[in-house]
């Protein structure tokens, strides 16, 4: 559920105004602003029943719908327009469902379930995809995270620990911030992990797979939320060894195991992502912050990622 306005009728930015704009929780400029109804709901296509198109509501950039005309899916009982379908070129193909045309219900929870992190079972997910290149989920949650680490770093440097870490945040970091002054660590933190130093570090910390809030502990203030599922991948990848644990192979056993897929190209977040997180963040209307907001909105094709 889409906890934000989405969908028609959308506002440009200079018709809203930064206080108006501001009271919706958007707190740089963007192009245009939704002033549809809050809490849509997104379901795979597949699993929609008992809906049809209204052909002339079925606009699409492409080869396909892009949901720009409004609601494109009907009641078929009653007729009621009740939800949007998207699948064209270059976009996640899914279904809208209209908050004031439907109610949803948890299936496997009561309602009001509060945090659990009894989080055992749940898989991680690899930054690398099966063809080999980098993962598009964690490309943008990267850059949503990036713009809360921004947020948090009060324009100091950032140091991160060798590894995915660096992979992921280091190359926009060492371009968006200065360099030369004491740094802000980045360590993770969550369920199981010790907190040290809480008032000098940044804490990467998980997103409940149930709720989506972040993790939170006390005397922590500066924290970038992930997903659940990469923040484990983080803590734990799931490397897999290429011999017996214990005996080790016999002297005429050789083994040619291929090596870890790595990507062919650098690490780039997501950077429509970090500039709709960033716009939301209210520490983005500090001038040092915004200037990084204009330079990056500004300059779409600078290799800041």
């Amino acid at each position: 559920m889409d906890p934000e306005p989405s969908g028609p009728p959308w506002r440009r930015w200079e018709e809203v105004g930064d206080e108006a704009a501001a009271v919706r929780g958007v707190f740089a400029p963007v192009y245009t602003l939704s002033f549809g109804s809050p809490g849509a709901i997104a379901i795979a296509p597949g699993d929609v029943r008992g809906t049809v198109l209204i052909p002339e509501r079925c606009a699409g950039y492409c080869c396909g719908l892009d949901g720009s005309d409004g609601p494109n899916l009907a009641c078929v009982q009653c007729g009621l327009a009740v939800a949007t379908r998207i699948d064209d070129c270059s976009l996640w193909q899914v279904v809208w469902f209209d908050p004031g045309a439907v109610n949803g219900l948890p299936a496997d929870a009561p309602i009001g379930a509060t945090a659990d992190w009894n989080t055992q079972g749940r898989p991680a997910t690899p930054p690398i995809d099966p063809s080999g290149g980098w993962s598009v989920q964690w490309a943008a949650a990267a850059g949503a995270a990036l713009a809360h680490l921004l947020a948090v770093s009060d324009g100091r440097p950032v140091a991160l620990p060798d590894g995915l870490m660096a992979d992921l945040f280091g190359r926009p970091l060492d371009a968006l911030l200065p360099s030369g002054a004491p740094a802000r660590t980045v360590v993770p933190a969550g369920p199981g992990l010790p907190v040290r130093n809480p008032g000098h570090r940044i804490f990467l910390v998980p997103r409940n797979p149930r709720t989506g809030e972040p993790w939170q502990a006390p005397g922590i203030q500066r924290t970038v939320p992930l997903p659940f599922d990469m923040w484990r991948y983080l803590i734990a990848p799931d490397e897999r060894l290429l011999l017996p644990v214990t005996g080790g192979l016999p002297e005429s056993v050789m083994r040619d195991d291929p090596l870890p897929m790595r990507p062919w190209r650098l690490f780039r977040p997501d950077r429509r992502l970090f500039l709709s997180t960033l716009a939301r963040i209210p520490a983005v209307r500090q001038p040092w912050l915004r200037e990084i907001y204009d330079r990056v909105n500004d300059r779409p094709f600078a290799d800041y990622f």
